[in-house]
Parts: structure tokens; sequence; C-alpha cells
């Protein structure tokens, strides 16, 4: 008689918020946010893949960047609702900041303040495009410059790798400035939680407090290591199109070269998720444990040790993403001091659809 298989185990990811943490099962998506008032609010969303809509963007290399866009999408309108349920009576009405969304809401009502996010949140990724894309070549051509022509030996040019390794620095500088805000240190133990508790069920153990403080914060299929994997990928897709395109790739023009930089994004991004998708699958392969390794070096400054509470909200938003009962947890929540709900326990809260 042929063994049957054990049917494989859900894959789950999910994403750290402002006090609060969204996890991404196979069929449906929650957020566990802590309130001002310290209880933990959920939510249940459905998810539709792109992939659900048309198969051909399931498909390698295709998936990459139509699923982080997706993923982009839908974890920002996370992160917004997050920050405002986690701030809701916090903010200072006196604030000249809070006079003005008040009254921008007043006279052109909420969906002026959604375009106002939506165009801060653009301005964003445009800074990120300017920062890791077009100021590593503009900071080459000034030392070129300098110099008084490109920095070469023979026929082959050091741009590529310079330019690499400028995203290296600034993305490293960039992620350490971010993890001396409070606030984000706060997000980055949340994202610390989430891990923990991903690890926890995925070595399927019971989802306490307990087992999942004990697991590690570092996992190698994590939006940090992926966004390494991108910026390490650059330096090598760009070492090959200089040597087979040198006057396209090098040229002096910047209306030819900057193009060329934004077009290779998404070559990168779809390269970068294939591999971290290999990294989750074969996570004890030696060979993934080591490209997986910088990534996970990274991961020591993008996520912190949680506390209790913390954790908490990793295993009730994993286990609602899951369909999983978790009213026990309410019962028997046990934080540490600097959790925001030490003077009151939360009550069980209402579950929004």
């Amino acid at each position: 008689m042929k063994k049957e298989k054990t049917p494989a185990k859900p894959t789950v990811g999910g994403e750290a918020l402002m006090e609060g943490i969204m996890m991404r099962g196979p069929e449906q998506a929650a957020m566990a946010i802590r309130l001002p008032n310290g209880k933990i609010d959920t939510k249940v969303m459905p998810v539709t893949l792109p992939k659900d809509k048309c198969k051909l963007l399931g498909w390698p290399l295709i998936r990459g960047p139509v699923n982080l866009v997706h993923s982009m999408s839908f974890g920002i309108k996370c992160m917004m609702e997050s920050a405002e349920k986690a701030l809701d009576g916090i903010m200072e009405e006196t604030t000249s900041e809070s006079k003005l969304d008040r009254w921008i809401e007043k006279h052109f009502g909420p969906k002026m303040m959604t375009a106002v996010s939506v165009i801060g949140i653009v301005l964003g990724i445009g800074l990120m495009l300017f920062l890791f894309s077009v100021l590593p070549t503009l900071l080459y051509d000034g030392i070129a410059w300098l110099a008084g022509g490109d920095i070469a030996i023979g026929a082959f040019s050091f741009r590529a790798i310079f330019e690499g390794l400028i995203r290296v620095v600034l993305f490293v500088t960039y992620m350490f400035l971010s993890s001396l805000i409070p606030d984000i240190r706060r997000v980055f133990a949340y994202h610390g939680a989430e891990h923990k508790a991903i690890y926890a069920y995925e070595a399927e153990l019971d989802l306490t407090v307990e087992n999942v403080r004990k697991q590690s914060r570092l996992h190698p299929r994590c939006g940090t290591s992926f966004l390494f994997m991108v910026v390490a990928l650059s330096i090598l897709v760009a070492v090959i199109l200089s040597s087979i395109i040198p006057e396209i790739w090098n040229s002096s023009n910047l209306l030819i070269r900057i193009p060329m930089r934004l077009l290779m994004i998404p070559i990168l991004m779809a390269l970068g998720y294939e591999f971290i998708r290999l990294a989750g699958r074969f996570i004890n392969n030696p060979i993934t444990r080591a490209l997986s390794f910088p990534g996970m070096c990274m991961q020591r400054i993008t996520t912190k040790e949680p506390d209790d509470g913390m954790i908490l909200v990793g295993i009730i938003a994993l286990k609602t993403a899951l369909g999983m009962p978790c009213e026990e947890l309410w019962m028997t929540e046990e934080t540490d001091d600097d959790s925001p709900s030490d003077n009151e326990s939360p009550d069980e809260p209402a579950t929004e659809q």
C-alpha cells in the first residue's frame, strides 16, 4: 500500500505594523493591533492574489514584481489603518499639523486626506528610487570627473561595482539610522515577534508565548533579506550588463544611463523574489543558508527582541489569519514591564470582518 503524504503546511507571511502585526494565511489575512487602552483589536481581510485573477501572473520571474507591488499596496493600507488605531486618542489636537488635517478633512472630505497620504507614499517611493538608482551613478560621475575620466583597468570599468557598493552602504545606513527612532524600534520589535510566531508555527509547536519567545527573530523569508538580495544582485547584473552593452550601460548621457538603471529594478525584483522563495523552502540547505547569511545579518538591525505583549499580538494575528481559535489567549496574557498593557489586561475584541 502506498503511504499517504502528509499535507503540506500552508505558507504564512506577515508584516510589522504600528503597534501591531499583519499575518497572511492561504485564504485570509488578519491584523492584530494593540490599542492605546491596552486592548487588542483584530480585523480579518480576504486575500486575493494576482495569480487568482490571471494564472500568467503566477509564473516564475513574473510573479515576483507583481506580488511585491500587490503586497506593498496591501501592506501600506494595513500600516495606515494600524497607525490610525494605535494613535487614536494619543495625538495632541493642539498641534498645527492636526489642525491642518482637520481643516482639510472638513473642507475637502476624507478623499482629500487619502489623496494626501497617497501623494506622500509616491514621494517616498520616488525618494527611494533616487537614493538607490540615481544617486550612485551621479556620485560615480562626480568621482570620475575629479579623477579626470572613467576609473578603469583596460576595458573593465569599475562603475558597476562602485555603484553597487554605494547602494549597499546607503541601504545599511538607512536601516541603521531608522532603527534609532523610538517608534521605528517598536515596529522592528513587532517585526521580531512576527518572525518568532512564524518559526513556532513552522516547527509545529503550540502557539504559546513561552514557545514563541524561544524562537529566532531572524527568518530567511523576510523582506529585509529580499531587499538586501536585490541590492547584492544589482552588482552582479550591472557587471554583466556593463560587459555585454558597455556603450549603453556606461553612456555619458544621463538620459540613457539612468533609465537603464530603473529598467533593471523589475529584473532584480524577480530574481530576488525567486531566491527568497527558494531560501524559505530549503531553509536547512548549506548553500542557501550561506547565500542568505548577509540578509540575515541585516535583520539584526530591522528586528528587535519583542516583549511578551508583542509576542501575544503576533500569535493572535497568526491564529486569526489561519482561522484557529484564540479565545484562551485573552485570559492568560502576561506582559513585560514595558508592555503598553501593564495597567489593563485586554478584553476580547470585537473582530471586524
